[in-house]
């Protein structure tokens, strides 16, 4: 039994009780938290009740993740400040070729607004030749002026993470060895996309689904993944293991090799609504991993000692992620700009902040050393852990190799965005001295 700030605990009920829902509860004790009392309180039941039979208590508890308030906070305010091409370090140094040639892919998004016509058409002429390294770096600068990009707080670092393109085995047919199932979007799962009601709320979508007519959020990971199986029947492919599945939804691509060899491409397709929740982070909190093995790696390595562990820390991301069938044909997966994604050449940003398509410089350093990583990217991707001004997730592209380098990188970066000459971000209708979200934004 346990007392509780407002309420008793009894087995698995609450009591509501008067005499329990007070009883030798500590004056001081916080909402939501939880004591056992010195001794059992003492009940004047006018009736007594029959005596029930407790619930068999399984040998260990489940795990239930504490009712922590996760959703997304508003994104602040950042900044760009006009900047030196001489600020941007080893700019010169940089072979920005594949950055032409992903920048040029992006430019069918970009083309709709004047100030990016221009420059989309030098691109496209320029891609159309043999051209130089040298005539790369020509083209940025003599048709683009980089602003350094600040957060609310005038700092201008951020975290920079890495993403890849995993390779999983799997089939067609459920098998006793493929037996984890990587679905297709739900039929009922409901998206709504808020810009269409209130023009404030761009980049914000409601998911859920309609129960007794009315929108009630989507099943969760421990409702998908549980015997009752809601979405059985919508199974693109099935895989051999659980935690690779798990962090193919955090990569949002991959590719699926068949017993017979051949290889399906999958790509992102929706979400289920639900808030996501780090299982590095869990794993911490519960004092299963130390916080220098919380990578990609040694989670890995956490679920191969523990499977029998792994469903229940699993089910504590509700988030869930379902995909489409693409064509393997291309060099990369397809990111949320439509176009494939270049290795170590495209990245995933926040686009409430920057738009997809446009070229960034970051300054970073490769994963887990002080070795400078200064390069001209494309923002071509995004994320749902990917927030903020400064924030970005760095595709390194397919494969073991890749993936090695995606799962220890934790840095800290600066970026710059590279805007059309003579197009100034800070000078919109209110001529707001700063670029917020909404301006930025619309620059897309």
């Amino acid at each position: 039994m346990l007392i509780c700030a407002g309420a008793l605990v009894t087995g698995f009920a609450v009591s509501s009780h008067p005499a329990l829902a007070s009883a030798n509860v500590p004056p001081d004790l916080p909402p939501g938290q939880c004591v056992m009392p010195a001794s059992p309180p003492t009940l004047s039941c006018p009736v007594c009740p029959a005596p029930v039979a407790c619930p068999v208590m399984p040998t260990e508890p489940p795990f239930i993740e504490p009712n922590i308030e996760v959703t997304k906070p508003e994104i602040p305010r950042g900044r760009l400040e006009r900047a030196a091409w001489h600020g941007m370090r080893d700019w010169n140094a940089d072979d920005t070729s594949e950055a032409l040639t992903a920048f040029e892919q992006g430019c069918p998004a970009l083309k709709s607004r004047p100030e990016w016509a221009d420059v989309c058409d030098k691109a496209t002429a320029l891609v159309g030749t043999k051209f130089t390294k040298q005539a790369a770096a020509t083209f940025f600068r003599d048709n683009f002026q980089p602003f350094k990009v600040y957060n609310a707080d005038d700092s201008s670092t951020g975290t920079v993470t890495g993403y890849y393109e995993p390779l999983l085995r799997g089939s067609r047919t459920r098998t006793d060895v493929y037996s984890y199932p990587i679905y297709a979007t739900p039929r009922d799962l409901v998206v709504v996309e808020l810009a269409d009601l209130y023009a404030d709320l761009k980049f914000r979508r409601l998911r859920g689904r309609i129960l007794e007519n009315k929108l009630v959020p989507y099943y969760d990971r421990a409702e998908i993944d549980s015997p009752r199986a809601p979405l059985k029947g919508l199974e693109i492919v099935w895989v051999d293991n659980p935690v690779e599945l798990f962090f193919l939804q955090i990569q949002g691509s991959g590719q699926v090799q068949l017993p017979d060899g051949s290889r399906i491409r999958l790509g992102y397709a929706e979400q289920n609504g639900r808030p996501f929740r780090s299982l590095g982070g869990v794993l911490i909190r519960r004092g299963e991993i130390r916080p220098e093995h919380a990578s990609m790696q040694g989670i890995k390595a956490w679920a191969e000692r523990n499977p029998h562990k792994l469903q229940q820390y699993m089910n504590a991301n509700p988030s869930y992620v379902f995909f489409k069938e693409i064509s393997s044909r291309g060099s990369g997966p397809i990111g949320t700009l439509g176009v494939p994604l270049t290795a170590e050449r495209s990245i995933a940003v926040d686009p409430r902040v920057i738009p997809l398509g446009v070229p960034v410089f970051l300054s970073t350093t490769f994963p887990g050393t002080r070795q400078p990583l200064n390069r001209l990217m494309v923002a071509q991707d995004t994320g749902g852990a990917i927030a903020g001004a400064v924030r970005v997730d760095f595709f390194w592209g397919f494969g073991d190799d890749a993936g090695a380098q995606a799962g220890r990188m934790k840095q800290k970066g600066e970026k710059w965005v590279l805007l059309p000459l003579g197009y100034d971000p800070n000078a919109d209708q209110n001529n707001a001295p700063r670029v917020t979200t909404t301006n930025i934004s619309a620059l897309k």
